[in-house]
């Protein structure tokens, strides 16, 4: 599988099908111990990747209350390096864009960059403080596509904590890092990203491929 044909399948109006069949094969392959193994995000959702090529990546993000949830040590409210295009697979997504004013004058966040590494994030402070206020929000359901570019501050909620799941498309852009905005106190630290195990990532792929196959998901 390669970013382009994950692309031209959402863009074809073939996702439904084409997920439920990769589901299945992650499933499958997890409950053989031969597969991909997911990750639990600490922005609150199972990550199961499909493909990453430089800085291409395309991968499944399921929200569930049947598995444990990362914890987050700054906040939800972030900004990514790379350009979003996410399609809602079942249940909805609200997509809350952030207001952020840079100010040193009663703060209340500090911005913190957020570097990968083959152990896990180093979360570290920058001299950047702002003001946080929630701004506009979209809603989004199965069926729906939506992106946002890179750099842009926001926080993805699943209403009254209901299931959902989406297929997610990262385009990098050189020069950009990875943001979160946290606590104004907040030391520099290291969060580890906890893969699943193959019986909890086949767990996890098989309970998005069933609740994609009994919603009822529009166009496509």
């Amino acid at each position: 599988m390669r970013y382009g044909d994950v692309f031209d399948v959402l863009a074809g109006g073939s996702a439904r099908e084409w997920a439920l069949g990769v589901l299945g094969e992650i499933a499958e392959g997890g409950s053989r111990g031969s597969g991909m193994r997911g990750v639990r995000h600490p922005l609150g959702f199972l990550c199961l990747p499909l493909v990453r090529e430089g800085e291409l990546g395309a991968c499944v993000h399921v929200w569930t209350a049947a598995a444990r949830r990362a914890r987050s040590t700054t906040s939800q409210v972030h900004s990514h390096s790379w350009d979003l295009l996410s399609y809602v697979l079942y249940g909805q997504v609200r997509n809350v864009h952030a207001v952020v004013t840079d100010t040193d004058r009663s703060p209340t966040h500090r911005v913190f960059e957020v570097v990968s590494t083959p152990s896990g994030d180093v979360i570290r402070p920058t001299p950047r403080t702002v003001a946080y206020a929630p701004g506009r929000a979209e809603l989004f359901g199965a069926g729906d596509t939506y992106t946002l570019v890179a750099g842009a501050f926001h926080s993805s909620v699943i209403p009254e904590d209901g299931e959902a799941a989406t297929v997610a498309l990262g385009r990098g852009r050189p020069g950009l890092n990875d943001l979160s905005l946290g606590p104004l106190a907040t030391p520099l630290h290291h969060v580890g990203r906890e893969r699943l195990d193959d019986a909890e990532t086949a767990r996890a792929a098989e309970l998005a491929r069933r609740s994609l196959w009994t919603s009822n998901t529009p166009g496509g």
